[in-house]
């Protein structure tokens, strides 16, 4: 039978799976809704002490708006109390001494942070953090990040006003390297090759040259923690995405940042990350199949903690990203289908037994990083084995536009 909206029940599902199945995968789609994400808090809530909320964008106002959407109801209704996001502790410190009553701005707090997170919406989501910590003084959110301390700008001022004051006929051939690779806190150094603004020699090499330079400079290991600081800025360009040579990221160090600070606090976290890294099960990219499918963050949390982690994926359509056009997606990717579907925005509940029947097995579903290319818009996707082992939920939204960079 069928409810007054014309959408198949559960009743009649059961009985016309072989007979139409594609309408019958059409009844597992339910709105995405304010009521909506409220029962999908409340169903993460029952069983998770980890969520990670993963975005197949991070240029998308409406990806990001319903992550945070989703949080604030498990802040305000379900007792979660930390958020973990890919940032360094250095940077994710700054943000957690704003939000909880430090001084500046969340625009200010941004200013180091990596440039997915250097948004308006961002800034709003901090306000609202250090509001509510204002109202639970005994209870803050917390703010921390999955990386170690990394190199920031300030520490290649550091290193360059030590080299100027101690030895200034050095300084030229240091600052020659120095200048060309701070460029990669701006943009990241594969996106600068993707773009065609890459200067050309790999950014770790310029690194280690430099820090030879500093070496035999009078006092660089005594004073400020000058060595320390270039030893930082070679690590960071060495551990960056065109230093390793592929996206993977250091998986096991960042799923050890969020279960220790699980374990050693109790709080509930909510991991921010992109779909390949939230993902609980291994994915492999589009834009490198050739290394075959590798566990993410999300995969080694699902290993160590099982159901108490839930992974919920943002994925979307098409849509204006500003420094893209996206168009619809391939008819092999899951977008597709979902984008064919009404309502435009939409959720799966992929932990229900059929729900799961009907739409589990291999999948491809969209990823937009920042080195996307239209032209290649098939590769631009990552591929799980199965999606209900990869993603507990599924959002979908239809249309997307563009996050409102800050300056």
């Amino acid at each position: 039978m069928s409810n007054d909206t014309g959408i198949a029940t559960d009743t009649d599902t059961d009985t016309d799976t072989d007979s139409d199945p594609t309408r019958v995968r059409r009844a597992d789609v339910r709105p995405l809704s304010g009521a909506a994400l409220d029962e999908l808090a409340e169903t993460i809530a029952a069983s998770a002490t980890i969520v990670g909320i993963g975005e197949a964008t991070r240029f998308s106002r409406e990806t990001f708006d319903t992550r945070e959407k989703l949080f604030r109801r498990l802040v305000r209704h379900h007792g979660f109390r930390a958020l973990a996001i890919q940032d360094s502790a250095g940077v994710a410190a700054g943000l957690d001494g704003y939000v909880r009553g430090g001084d500046g701005s969340a625009v200010s707090a941004l200013d180091g942070a990596w440039r997915p997170w250097r948004t308006a919406e961002m800034a709003a989501a901090l306000e609202w953090i250090r509001a509510f910590n204002e109202d639970h003084p005994d209870d803050p959110v917390r703010i921390f990040g999955v990386k170690p301390v990394q190199a920031r700008p300030q520490d290649y001022d550091a290193v360059l006003e030590h080299v100027r004051e101690s030895a200034p006929e050095r300084w030229p051939e240091v600052a020659f390297h120095l200048d060309r690779i701070r460029t990669a806190h701006t943009t990241d150094e594969h996106v600068q090759r993707a773009r065609g603004t890459h200067p050309g020699r790999p950014f770790a090499d310029h690194a280690r040259d430099a820090l030879a330079l500093v070496r035999s400079v009078p006092g660089a290991d005594r004073t400020d923690g000058v060595l320390a600081r270039m030893r930082l800025i070679v690590d960071f360009h060495e551990r960056s995405v065109a230093g390793r040579g592929g996206y993977a990221g250091d998986a096991d160090g960042w799923a050890d940042a969020v279960s220790d600070w699980q374990r050693r606090t109790g709080a509930r976290v909510a991991y921010w990350d992109g779909i390949a890294h939230t993902s609980a099960a291994p994915v492999s990219l589009g834009l490198s199949p050739e290394r075959g499918a590798h566990p993410g963050v999300g995969a080694l949390l699902r290993r160590r903690h099982g159901a108490r982690y839930v992974s919920v994926a943002i994925g979307f359509h098409h849509g204006d990203l500003g420094v893209v056009d996206v168009p619809e997606p391939a008819g092999d990717l899951i977008d597709a289908e979902l984008g064919a579907m009404d309502p435009p925005d939409h959720w799966l509940d992929l932990r229900q037994d059929a729900v799961r029947r009907r739409w589990d097995g291999p999948a491809r579903t969209r990823v937009i990083s920042g080195v996307y290319d239209p032209s290649r818009d098939a590769a631009e996707h990552i591929a799980v084995a199965s999606l209900a082992d990869a993603f507990d939920v599924f959002i979908h939204i239809r249309r997307v536009s563009p996050v409102r960079w800050l300056e």
